[in-house]
């Protein structure tokens, strides 16, 4: 003994020694310890244990993690793996939050959750869960205590501070800790203060939140960074962090492959030359031994308890205890006999009518019993047994919505069960109606709930007696299944395969009459059912039962009853025995000497291994032998698939194998070699059970054996198996009817194989090992993962400081044609944001380096929130339907899409193009006509038009003050609808008179001079316009400040005027004021505005002479817009350009002075201008004028004047348009009453410079169909800065048609046309007709060569109402000089082109235009300037937004932009700020499904925030530019990695 302690003296130095190395190691992710001293007692009790057991728990950091998953291997390894990365730290940019998102929860309001192990189904002892250590193992990992107890301040580097983070500083989190362990805190923690100095020398953390730097912007206190970052940094610095991050060369790296012409492949993973590969021998299938037939076995079930009933009615058949550990109830097996008698009576006879019973013989019945409460379970059991009716036992419903409970409503109903039999205290129980009736629960059959307590039943009469016969193939009983995707299947169970089971666990355990067996397992299924329920009564045995909730109470209940009644045979899972270590005490009257067996049910789970190694450890000096420990493996399917016998012979070690876990993912066992990171160490779960045959079949594909090498799916052949899903017959075929083939080809054996849903192998001796469940498998581009074992990853993370130990949940989705694996677990509620965020990473970072894979998504959700299955576990296909529609509301979220996405279409390399050398021949360019088309020739068209022997518009206009003086040209409506004010032709010449006569004398201007107009829309703003071309001066129309958001507006006024060079600025009293208001000030410099002239206050008389210029080229006008992409542009309208366009629009829209047109447009720029101030004056109609400002008080203003008007044509903008279908859509009804009636319009125009928005017009239109609204007349106009108005409906000509062409393609510059519906297909609409005048080509943007028909280019125009250039003061005229005059590379190269910057196609269809030609549709796909090049392709920002709006119903509106090559996107969200993080995923996973990109950042706003033009177009740089300037106040922020 002397040696032996001395031996255990080196280790505990070494282990020190061992301590210290390890603690420098992973030393910068631990939180700094404050002030250690306050907080920890200063002496260490170590309890007196035996060297070997202390030796174990040196190593062992106890109740720091889930045992089940956990292996000390493993623990070290991710350790390890972390070092590994601490050198070259990732630096991920942490999300910023708002503040109202950071949830701080008070620890006294917090009831900590039920943590489970992570398994399926169980929950967890609750003094666990606030995952307190314990101390009773010697000295435990210091660095897990400091960690646990003492992260209350992070922020503090020094000692000294212990109240740092609000208050609750370290002393405080200490108390409250300890005041939590119930069962724990028997003694005190280990001393930490010696090692404190090492841990607060080496502070790698930054100290990132220490200091508060004063706020940039609004809201940039808000963000909170880790990894260093300056607090109120921009959010530049932060992509810049990603872009670095992003840069570092990826692991798989991108194959080449073949890019077909049209399709964009995706890139399939080509199998690793190097994988490993299976090399073995085919596997030999493996028999048990004979089931051996012993002589006084029972002939069937019922028999044996008739026999035990009758010769030993007072033996003791169940025992069941109360939460205080008592014993409850002594069923015995005679009135376990007499009361399933009664039970079997009641249900044949007394339910339903004599000629009409409920129930026959062979009808399903559902068992509803609660887990306390095995007796009544038994008897209702054995009642259905001997009444030959199938029980199907099932758990307690607790609510209506209870997580599956839905799919277990379908299994019933597929079962056709009517009655459901309980218990009285499980009827009280369940949610009642106030009537008293209890509900159908959701997806519920009806069912008759029927109470089984005795003294509810009637007595059978004498002569009654139950039928007993053999055990024959009728079903026996219905187990339930989950599977992985939520549904529910019921395994049916024939009377012959129960008795054969019970027959083969007898010989298999070794049972014999009358032992006793403790039971801490779910009775009513599975493992514990066949122990506890049926094999205990074939032999007599006595069953002590242990209900969960005693479990939660007292952990140890299970072993003390096992020493109290010296029992025999314990039935456990791993968990059982994990919280037995963490709550053993040293206690002495523990004799553990009885038990020959301990059945450990999930004995299969590889990660159960340290579980049962840890329990024997400690429980060996209470008499407990290694032999003793049987893992089994089983399945709903095949029942025991093999259980490990117990022997004698405690010199035979069981069966243990270190495999490789890069082996396993490949589906091959090889023993780990140099590597000893990844290691999966698994246990033998013994011989396959006696008189049955076991073999392992490839998991996917044919049924082929494996080779003796290779994991493959078990598979067993006996009686003693479910025999068919119920009401499922293909997928029975396909589990329960499978007939392995050797590699020649034939089948092993004519008996058909059930699948056990088991991966594993049949080891040297026969011995059956298994790494997984078919269930848990994700596979990651081609390779083989286990969820069990990536949880056990995750957990080795020193998980308990940050996440519930058990409430983690692995599952993969699938996106972009692979699975993708996502992790969600439950945070703490007094973890920090950043502490939460580093253990995020860190987290990834080991299992990136253990299982070389990625995860695509963690998530952690706010503790208690995730669903439960009935037993307190997770319900994973629950969560993971939670994650997919968006609805889990987690509070922390890191996506890795960057790392893991590695199957894109590889980047495009752009092909040289057909240069001049290709061949032309006529109108042909490679075999495909030119794309070119015009509107009719403006020179042969009779008609007449008396403005067109005016060369100018002011002339015109003083021509109708002469002929028809009281002629009104202009109506101006109020929000109410009545006319605030008109304008006749006399009165427009009069105003416009006095205004020239103002500008000549107060203004002192010479002709030429620029003026800008400053008014809202109306009247004024027309006649200072012809007042301006009255008196020389060239007119600048400028959209007025926003009086309630001067601070953002006026600059852009300002900007204009100063760019324009306006020499004075012409507006109402109003705005004067306005711009001399103190907020103005604020805004700009008011001194250096122009002179600014009042407009309200005219002179009285009129000009000597009325200006007439010399010649039509000269300016009439600047047109100043600002583009979506955020350029200011101002274009030159000479005096022949705007007659021509004015005439143009006149014959397209056949506009005559008795005509009304009503217009609800902005008149600043573009057609809006034109039509609300020019075209009246050209064409002589009235326009009747409605600005837009006034719908958003009175949505119905527009199309009400529409109909009192009766007006044929009218335009508006797409804004317009939007404020009534959304204003409007529940008014249509009232409307109709009001008499709005819009059957009269014959052409409703959109006037845009975008890609017609189709949904938009098409909602429109459906929504006013019944309002008369002709659907053929909504359409869309083109007009750009070159030429204001390319294409417009007007009156004749085909209806606008719409085709359907190939996204994938167009990122190509390629036009595919498919059918409506295909996948990848994008409607697109035709943009209006040519108008009068104009010609349009498509020309290729680089080369400037023509192209063919229905190819995508730009859109090049030539048109006499072309703009005859950029106004500019800067003559950088160079770079734009080719927009207005470019000329084609080849073919026609003489004729001089616009360039609109607008990609598109013309396409020649099969309908007849005006003049009888074939018509030519001109589509736009979107500006050249806007579009995103991604990956070598080219996006068209609208798409992408379309399809992330779909992926969510809170998201009303998205706006997407590139930053350095990294897709930003930008959210609206419409709901509560706690479903911003759900966005993320759903955002990533459209993008990538649909358009093959990653989202690099994803930007949570509120509504509103996303800027919008006059014309509704997104301002997408804009919002950029306020984006890495921190001013959207976004509610997240999340960063992709």
């Amino acid at each position: 003994p002397e040696i032996h302690k001395h031996s255990v003296l080196m280790s505990d130095i070494t282990q020190k020694g061992y301590e210290k190395k390890r603690s420098k190691l992973i030393g910068a992710y631990l939180p700094q310890p404050p002030g250690v001293d306050q907080a920890l007692p200063q002496e260490r009790r170590t309890p007196v244990t035996p060297s070997s057991s202390s030796r174990y728990h040196r190593r062992r950091s106890s109740g720091s993690r889930d045992e089940r998953y956990r292996s000390d291997v493993h623990t070290e390894a991710v350790q390890a793996a972390l070092a590994k990365h601490k050198e070259r730290k990732m630096a991920v940019p942490m999300p910023s939050k708002r503040r109202s998102l950071v949830v701080q929860t008070s620890m006294d309001a917090y009831t900590p959750p039920d943590t489970s192990s992570g398994s399926e189904d169980e929950g967890s002892v609750q003094g666990d869960s606030q995952g307190t250590p314990t101390s009773s193992q010697g000295s435990i990992n210091m660095e897990h205590w400091i960690s646990q107890a003492i992260h209350g301040s992070t922020t503090s580097t020094t000692s000294s501070s212990s109240t740092q983070s609000g208050g609750s500083g370290a002393a405080h989190r200490l108390a409250d800790v300890m005041a939590q362990t119930h069962i724990e805190n028997h003694s005190a923690p280990p001393d930490v203060t010696t090692y404190t100095s090492e841990h607060s020398i080496q502070v790698e953390r930054p100290q990132g939140s220490t200091a508060r730097v004063a706020p940039k912007y609004g809201n940039a206190e808000l963000m909170e960074t880790g990894d260093g970052v300056p607090v109120s940094s921009r959010v530049s610095a932060k992509i810049q962090q990603l872009v670095n991050t992003l840069k570092r060369p990826k692991r798989p790296p991108l194959r080449e492959f073949f890019v077909d012409d049209f399709e964009e492949l995706l890139e399939v993973q080509q199998p690793d030359p190097n994988q490993p590969k299976p090399e073995g021998a085919q596997m030999l299938a493996m028999r048990g031994e004979q089931l051996g037939v012993v002589t006084n076995w029972p002939p069937s079930l019922e028999a044996a308890l008739q026999r035990w009933g009758t010769i030993s009615p007072k033996a003791p058949c169940l025992t069941t205890m109360d939460t205080n550990g008592k014993p409850l109830y002594i069923l015995t097996y005679g009135k376990l006999w007499t009361r399933s008698m009664k039970v079997a009576y009641n249900i044949l006879h007394k339910l339903g009518t004599k000629q009409e019973p409920m129930v026959r013989p062979g009808d399903r019945v559902t068992l509803v019993f609660p887990n306390n409460d095995p007796a009544a379970f038994m008897v209702a059991f054995y009642g259905c047994l001997l009444a030959e009716v199938v029980p199907v036992p099932i758990e307690v419903p607790l609510t209506r919505k209870d997580a599956g409970s839905q799919q277990i409503g379908f299994l019933l109903g597929s079962c056709g069960v009517t009655v459901a039999l309980t218990s009285d205290a499980c009827h009280k129980g369940l949610p009642k109606s106030p009537t008293g009736e209890i509900p159908q629960f959701k997806g519920w059959p009806k069912l008759l709930w029927f109470v089984t307590e005795s003294k509810h039943l009637s007595k059978p009469p004498r002569d009654w007696f139950p039928h007993i016969k053999d055990a024959n193939n009728d079903t026996a009983y219905i187990e339930y299944k989950t599977c992985k995707d939520g549904s529910v299947l019921g395994v049916t169970v024939t009377r012959i395969a129960l008795l054969t089971h019970c027959q083969a666990l007898t010989q298999a355990c070794g049972y014999t009459e009358a032992e006793t067996i403790v039971n801490v397992l779910d009775f009513k299924k599975d493992v514990g059912l066949w122990h506890g329920i049926l094999t205990s009564v074939m032999n007599m045995m006595h069953v002590i039962s242990i209900p969960y909730s005693l479990m939660k109470v007292n952990p140890l209940s299970w072993i003390q009853k096992v020493c109290q009644y010296k029992a025999k045979v314990a039935c456990v899972k791993s968990r059982d025995m994990h919280w037995a270590l963490v709550a053993h005490r040293d206690q002495r009257d523990i004799n553990l000497s009885s038990l020959r067996m301990l059945i450990v049910a999930d004995g299969a789970n590889p990660w159960s291994i340290s579980s049962c190694d840890a329990f024997l450890n400690v429980f060996q000096s209470k008499g407990l032998r290694q032999e003793v420990i049987c893992p089994c493996a089983s399945s709903p399917e095949a029942l025991t698939v093999a259980i490990r016998r117990p022997t004698d012979d405690s010199n035979q070690p069981p069966g243990r194998g270190v495999l490789s876990m890069h082996g396993l993912t490949y589906g091959v066992i090889r023993v780990d070699s140099e590597e000893k990171l990844s290691v999966l160490t698994v246990q033998d779960v013994g011989l396959v059970m006696p008189g049955a045959i076991m073999c392992s079949v490839k998991p996917d594909g044919i049924p082929q054996l494996c080779k003796t090498d290779e994991i493959g799916e078990l598979c067993v052949c006996a009686i003693a198996t479910g025999t068919s899903y119920y009401g499922l017959s293909g997928m029975t075929k396909n589990t329960f009817e499978v007939f392995p083939m050797t590699s020649s080809g034939g089948p092993i054996t004519e008996y058909p194989f059930i699948r056990t849903g088991l991966l594993g192998f049949i080891g040297p001796g026969g011995l059956v090992f298994v790494i997984g469940k078919m269930d848990g498998l994700m596979v990651v581009s081609g390779r083989r993962h286990n969820a069990d074992d990536i949880v056990a990853t995750a957990l080795a993370v020193e998980p308990m400081k940050f996440v519930y130990r058990g409430r983690i949940a692995v599952f993969s989705v699938s996106v972009l044609h692979d699975e993708r694996i996502v992790i969600v677990a439950e945070q703490r509620p007094d973890s920090t944001e950043e502490d939460s965020f580093q253990w995020m990473s860190r987290v990834l970072q080991a299992i990136d380096s253990i299982h070389q894979v990625g995860v695509y998504c963690l998530a952690l959700v706010p503790a208690n929130t995730l669903p439960k299955t009935p037993l307190g576990g997770i319900h994973l296909s629950e969560t993971k339907q939670l994650f997919l529609e968006g609805s889990l509301h987690p509070c922390n979220v890191l996506m890795c899409p960057h790392t893991c996405v590695t199957n894109l279409p590889k980047p495009r390399q752009k092909q040289p193009e057909i240069g001049p050398a290709s061949v032309m021949v006529g109108n042909l360019v490679s075999g495909k006509r030119i794309a070119q088309a015009s509107g009719r020739d403006l020179g042969q068209i009779e008609d007449n038009d008396q403005a067109r022997k005016f060369l100018f518009l002011s002339e015109v206009l003083q021509w109708r003050a002469q002929t028809t003086p009281d002629h009104v040209l202009y109506t101006l409506l109020n929000c109410r609808g009545t006319i605030a004010n008109s304008l006749t032709c006399v009165q427009l010449h009069k105003r416009a008179e006095k205004i020239a006569v103002m500008l000549m004398e107060r203004g002192h201007l010479q002709d030429g001079d620029h003026v800008a107009l400053v008014y809202p829309p109306g009247i004024d703003l027309i006649a200072a316009f012809y007042g301006c071309l009255y008196a020389g001066c060239v007119p600048i129309t400028v959209r007025p400040p926003h009086p309630q958001n001067i601070a953002t507006t006026l600059p852009t006024v300002k900007m204009i005027v100063e760019v324009s060079r306006s020499a004075c600025l012409m507006t109402t009293q109003l705005i004067c004021k306005l711009l001399r208001s103190r907020e103005a000030a604020a805004a700009v410099d008011v001194r250096t505005w122009p002179p600014v002239l009042d407009t309200d206050d005219l002179p009285k008389k009129r000009p000597a002479q009325i200006y007439k210029p010399s010649n039509p080229e000269t300016l009439a006008y600047l047109d100043f817009s600002v583009s979506t992409t955020g350029m200011l542009a101002g274009v030159k309208m000479s005096h022949a350009a705007t007659s021509a366009f004015c005439r143009s629009i006149k014959l397209q829209c056949e506009l005559y002075p008795s005509r009304e047109v009503a217009i609800c447009l902005d008149p600043y720029c573009g057609l809006g201008f034109v039509l609300w101030c020019l075209c009246s004056v050209y064409s002589g109609h009235q326009s009747i004028l409605i600005p837009p400002s006034e719908l958003e008080t009175n949505p119905a203003l527009w199309l009400l004047a529409v109909s009192q008007y009766k007006v044929r044509d009218t335009f508006c903008s797409y804004s317009v348009m939007e404020l009534c279908t959304k204003g409007l859509g529940s008014q249509t009804e009232s409307l109709k009453a009001r008499g709005l009636d819009l059957s009269r319009v014959r052409t409703c125009v959109v006037v845009a410079e975008e890609r017609p928005r189709i949904a938009l017009t098409q909602s429109f239109s459906k929504l006013f169909k019944d309002l008369g609204l002709h659907p053929r007349a909504v359409s869309t106009s083109l007009g750009c800065r070159v030429n204001l108005a390319i294409c417009l409906q007007g009156t004749s000509g085909p209806d606008p048609t719409t085709v359907y062409v190939d996204m994938r393609a167009l990122r190509h510059d390629r036009v595919r046309l498919v059918e409506r519906g295909s996948p990848h297909s994008l409607p697109l609409m035709e943009s209006g007709k040519i108008l009068p005048g104009v010609r349009i080509i498509i020309a290729n943007p680089e080369t400037k060569g023509p192209l063919g028909d229905s190819h995508l280019g730009e859109i090049w125009v030539h048109s006499t109402h072309n703009a005859s250039g950029y106004f500019t003061i800067y003559g950088d005229e160079s770079l734009q000089s080719d927009h207005f005059n470019s000329r084609l590379s080849f073919g026609d190269t003489q004729t001089i082109w616009a360039r609109t910057g607008y990609l598109g196609f013309l396409r020649r269809t099969e309908l007849t235009d005006a003049n009888g030609e074939r018509h030519d549709a001109l589509y736009v796909v979107g500006a050249l300037d806007e579009a995103m090049e991604l990956r070598g392709m080219r996006y068209h920002p609208i798409d992408i937004e379309t399809s992330v709006i779909r992926a969510h119903k809170s998201i009303t509106e998205c706006a997407v932009f590139t930053w350095t090559n990294l897709l930003v996107v930008v959210v609206e969200l419409d709901g509560s700020e706690q479903e911003a993080l759900d966005l993320v995923p759903l955002v990533t996973n459209v993008v990538l499904e649909e358009h093959y990109l990653i989202v690099g950042v994803v930007v949570v706003v509120d509504i509103g925030v996303i800027p919008i033009n006059s014309r509704g177009e997104k301002q997408r740089m804009h919002l950029r530019d306020g984006f890495l300037a921190d001013q959207l106040d976004p509610i997240y922020v999340a960063y992709n990695m």
